[in-house]
């Protein structure tokens, strides 16, 4: 018993003195450890494509760790771009140069409107979210208000707009029909939420007559655009595991429709490619993640949570290619501009790689803030924004 009594006392001793040889059994590997988890550290290589930095453009501050992903979007040479506090703002899409700019008007005794998930654009219309579950409808034009409406719950996805509809994804799983001229409430549907999601929306395609909506679920939706009849329902990540984390199955990122094909993935790494018209699977592979695909002629490109980048067979879901040099530096979702595939990460930086072997071709630095968005490419052009509100836009040199 006194033997006990003396090695409690010893070790309350040690414990509270810090003793330096007992740190020492631990330290090695503490540290070992600590590194594991720390993003890695960018790789000198040399470049086999010239990136070239058009222009930039500040849209606005306020995303911070919102984690909104706002993005742009481009319709007929602009891009359009808004920030939580920034307003939304038109710009030429070859020399960045603002054509208008709208703030919304802010109300006696009600807090300034907190723009977010980035526009929708179609038909002459820019449409836009905000925190508070408001939708804004602008001209595309000159960014002249036509109308507002309300819907439940805040909006964090870039709303879509087709066939005299808009169609807008709420955080509390509902997505509401309003009709484009209007505002009016046409029709909602809606999805019930599991007890903990991603924070983040996918935002929703719109197909021939149909819509694809993303769910928090795992699942991905066909509704009828006209009146939000269910048509099939398909599952891409399965909401497995013994705890509510592990269970976590998001589809944050757009689906690609290319076809009569749609392209998914998920928060569990599961990605799957689906017969639109009829929800059936053609394949589905365990590489991915929640920041959405990108597809090219031949591959379908995914990052997943541990910061690795994959190019699968886009007709077999085959992995190709794997790149893990940029492991846990918090990849957005990739674009595909030209042979290559970008993705961004937590420091601001856009990583070029190649489609057919996945090596690293370019690197550029858009800012020093964080992306979270998916780049977006159009006529050849590369955009991202930053969550300090600033907005790049690059070319690969001739």
């Amino acid at each position: 018993m006194k033997l006990k009594q003396v090695a409690g006392v010893v070790l309350v001793a040690m414990a509270l003195t810090g003793c330096s040889t007992v740190k020492g059994w631990f330290a090695g590997k503490d540290a070992e450890a600590k590194k594991a988890l720390e993003p890695a550290e960018l790789v000198k290589f040399e470049p086999t494509v010239n990136v070239s930095k058009l222009w930039s453009a500040n849209v606005g501050k306020g995303e911070g760790r919102v984690g909104v992903r706002q993005g742009p979007a481009v319709a007929d040479g602009r891009v359009y771009a808004a920030a939580l506090l920034g307003g939304v703002h038109a710009l030429d899409l070859q020399t960045g140069k603002q054509v208008w700019e709208y703030s919304p008007a802010k109300e006696k005794k009600k807090p300034k409107l907190r723009l977010s998930g980035g526009p929708g654009v179609g038909e002459g219309l820019v449409v836009i979210g905000t925190l508070d579950g408001q939708v804004i409808a602008l001209d595309a034009s000159n960014g002249a208000e036509k109308w507002k409406a309300k819907v439940p719950g805040e909006v964090i996805a870039a709303p879509a707009v087709a066939q005299g509809l808009v169609f807008v994804r709420s955080n509390d799983g509902r997505t509401t029909a309003l009709d484009a001229a209007t505002g009016e409430q046409r029709w909602f549907n809606s999805q019930e939420l599991p007890s903990l999601t991603v924070r983040g929306n996918a935002p929703v395609v719109a197909g021939p007559g149909v819509l694809f909506i993303g769910n928090d679920d795992g699942t991905l939706s066909a509704l009828a655009m006209q009146d939000g009849r269910p048509l099939w329902e398909q599952m891409v990540g399965t909401p497995e595991g013994r705890t509510e984390l592990e269970r976590m199955a998001d589809i944050d990122g757009a689906p690609v429709l290319e076809g009569n094909a749609l392209y998914v993935s998920s928060f569990k790494n599961q990605t799957m490619a689906i017969e639109g018209p009829t929800g059936r699977p053609m394949w589905t592979r365990d590489h991915g993640g929640a920041g959405g695909v990108a597809v090219s002629s031949g591959n379908v490109v995914v990052t997943d949570g541990k910061g690795v980048v994959y190019g699968l067979d886009k007709s077999s879901g085959s992995a190709m290619w794997s790149q893990q040099a940029l492991a846990r530096r918090s990849l957005t979702g990739a674009a595909i501009q030209g042979d290559y595939a970008v993705v961004g990460d937590y420091k601001g930086y856009l990583h070029w790689l190649r489609l057919s072997d996945g090596e690293l071709a370019a690197r550029e630095k858009s800012g020093g803030d964080a992306l979270l968005a998916q780049p977006l490419v159009a006529d050849g052009i590369l955009l991202v924004q930053n969550v300090d509100g600033k907005l790049t836009a690059f070319r690969l040199a001739q």
